[in-house]
């Protein structure tokens, strides 16, 4: 019934459409928790095609191009929704901005007094941040001596296959910030949990030069989309 009312409705524009039911004034109304992922995109879009689509027509194709869910849209390049008819540069940057606002406010929501004892505690606070991306990404959690986080920050933006980090930066913010544990968390988009010779040399090297300073290198985590490594579990 869903389906068939919308296409029913799509001919119409949606300032036609009865007040309740128009994307903006539901939020308005009722707060953008109770808007579909279609209804809260159709707001960004705006604007569809005259006399063919409305900017929840095409809403729909950006989620369907999507996987039908916010974190394939999340995964969508700007040439992927320049491709989709009626959304045009502008619209697309738009959304591709919301998509950024939205990983940053993940990524710095504050950690203060929290404490992590165990990888899976790492692996929830950042899965949100690394599971979708197609490159990869390299995090350094900064830990006091009692493993209350002091801070996390993103220290290198890869490619598709590998991440370089810099262990000068790293162990200079460390000693920055009286940190006495490191814990560091990368993210592997092919899906692939294991670790690299690459990933074994950086993390020995990051471990050895940790130790000059006497900081704690705790573990090093690569995340994938459903699972995840720890070096520290693996005894490595």
């Amino acid at each position: 019934m869903g389906s068939f009312f919308y296409s029913m409705r799509a001919v119409t524009k949606i300032a036609e459409w009865s007040p309740e039911e128009r994307p903006r004034e539901k939020m308005i109304e009722k707060g953008a928790a109770a808007l579909t992922s279609a209804e809260l995109l159709a707001i960004l879009i705006k604007n569809g095609v005259r006399g063919k689509s409305t900017a929840y027509d095409i809403a729909l194709e950006v989620l369907k191009q999507g996987g039908d869910s916010i974190a394939g849209v999340a995964k969508l390049s700007y040439e992927n929704l320049v491709a989709i008819n009626g959304l045009g540069p502008a619209k697309a940057v738009e959304i591709l901005a919301a998509v950024e606002i939205s990983r940053r406010l993940v990524s710095s929501l504050p950690s203060e007094q929290v404490a992590v004892y165990s990888s899976r505690e790492v692996v929830t606070l950042m899965r949100p941040i690394l599971q979708h991306l197609d490159y990869e990404e390299c995090w350094v959690i900064y830990l006091t001596q009692a493993n209350t986080i002091i801070c996390k920050e993103r220290i290198s933006v890869g490619g598709v296959r590998a991440t370089v980090i810099d262990i000068r930066i790293i162990l200079k913010k460390a000693v920055e910030k009286l940190a006495s544990g490191i814990i560091l968390v990368h993210n592997h988009p092919s899906g692939n949990r294991r670790p690299s010779q690459n990933d074994i040399k950086q993390t020995e090297s990051l471990r050895d030069a940790a130790h000059l300073f006497d900081i704690n290198l705790l573990d090093h985590i690569i995340i994938t989309k459903g699972n995840h490594f720890s070096f520290s579990d693996e005894g490595l």
